[in-house]
């Protein structure tokens, strides 16, 4: 632990991904570290310090106030361009396509983030503002839209003005601005982010006068792809991440101070997963489904539960895909091939598939015993480079397909 330069009275606290180390640390930054219970695990070691571990997260947030102050740097155990890749796909591969980032230029995830955000945001907003039409009911004292007559005879009692209106406002406040620079303002403040980059937040964020931003932790407005909108899409899909990767839950009270961004890589690894295996497996017909809400474990309907993936032919589950980020080492455990076991029972379905983020998968599948159900293990290896990494995910959506029922096709790919 050392004190940033030019700011001795700030404590950095540097971690990998899943790595520990043990420091000597006051009751007040113990305090301030318990508080936001989802960055790092907290617990006393016999020598009176402190053993901290990493949750998964990588990003740099500076948290809590005075004597509890310090700040966290949180690394991945993969390259910056790496999780670059997985940032990208987990928000649209389009964000990719484009070229936008230099990964070799980005020395920490949070400095690779905010620059290939910047460089989104200026080419969404180089066409122009996009304006939009927005339902508003106010209260006016000239006719604007229709008098809402009802309201009018309600709240006024025959008074004539101001009079209860409703109309359509062509504004600059619609959704989009408003994921839109709320990812600007909340990544121009947060610590990482180059001078250039944060110059660049600022200038674009001055472009959307008369808009509200999002706030980290508030539910986000809802937007639809259109042909309106196509050329915000890129930046909105990153926005969404950068917003939810802003919002830490806290324990306790009273609140914790945060300025930060951290990226949850169980989710990223969650997401890069269901992306890629949508994109790859509909050429054999069939349809992933995230995250989809409704299932219930037992006939009462009393225990739902939520599949990372679900795979559909005609609107019907065919398998069922759970992504794990984890290290396989040997054998799954036992809990993880209960699930999969579980949700194929509840799903009707005699194929499922567990895929972690590292290490060796097994010679074969499991069959599980008096039931009828096989679970597949596999490996997607998330330190391998960009190209490699998306020659594995075909050859995996290659062996999800057959299981799945999907025709008996297979695509070349060399894996170096």
């Amino acid at each position: 632990m050392n004190p940033p330069s030019g700011h001795a009275a700030r404590p950095v606290i540097e971690l990998t991904e899943t790595s520990s180390v043990t420091l000597p640390l006051t009751p007040a930054q113990v305090a301030t570290l318990i508080a936001v219970p989802d960055l790092v695990a907290v617990a006393p070691d016999r020598s009176g310090r402190w053993r901290l571990a990493g949750r998964r997260r990588v990003g740099t947030v500076r948290l809590g106030a005075g004597e509890g102050e310090l700040e966290l740097r949180l690394h991945p155990k993969i390259p910056v361009g790496h999780l670059l890749h997985l940032v990208g796909h987990a928000g649209g591969a389009s964000i990719w396509r484009r070229g936008l980032v230099e990964a070799a230029r980005a020395e920490t995830p949070v400095a690779a983030v905010a620059d290939a955000f910047a460089r989104l945001a200026e080419q969404a907003l180089a066409g122009g503002v996009l304006h939009g039409y927005v339902h508003r009911e106010d209260a006016l004292t000239v006719v604007r839209g229709r008098i809402r007559a009802g309201a009018q005879l309600g709240r006024r009692f025959g008074v004539p003005v101001p009079l209860e209106v409703a109309f359509d406002d062509h504004t600059a406040d619609i959704a989009e601005n408003r994921i839109l620079l709320g990812a600007l303002d909340r990544l121009r403040g947060v610590p990482g982010v180059g001078p250039a980059t944060a110059a660049l937040l600022r200038h674009l964020a001055a472009r959307l006068v008369g808009v509200v931003p999002a706030r980290p932790g508030a539910p986000l407005p809802a937007w639809r792809a259109t042909r309106l909108n196509e050329r915000y899409a890129p930046a909105l899909l990153l926005a969404e991440l950068v917003l939810a990767g802003s919002s830490l839950q806290q324990a306790g009270s009273p609140a914790v101070r945060i300025d930060g961004f951290v990226l949850d890589l169980a989710q990223i690894f969650e997401r890069f997963l269901t992306a890629r295996l949508r994109d790859l497996l509909r050429p054999y017909g069939l349809h992933c489904d995230a995250q989809p809400g409704g299932h219930r474990l037992d006939r009462g309907g009393r225990v739902p539960f939520r599949p990372d993936v679900v795979v559909c032919r005609g609107g019907r589950a065919v398998t069922v895909v759970d992504a794990k980020y984890r290290v396989l080492e040997g054998d799954p455990p036992a809990e993880h091939l209960f699930q999969l076991v579980s949700y194929c029972t509840a799903l009707g379905l005699e194929h499922g598939h567990l895929v972690y983020a590292a290490g060796r998968a097994p010679a074969g599948p499991y069959r599980i015993a008096r039931s009828g159900i096989t679970v597949t293990a596999h490996v997607l290896d998330l330190a391998l480079p960009p190209d490699r990494l998306d020659q594995a995910a075909r050859l995996l959506a290659e062996t999800v397909a057959p299981a799945a029922g999907g025709p008996p096709r297979r695509v070349h790919v060399t894996c170096g």
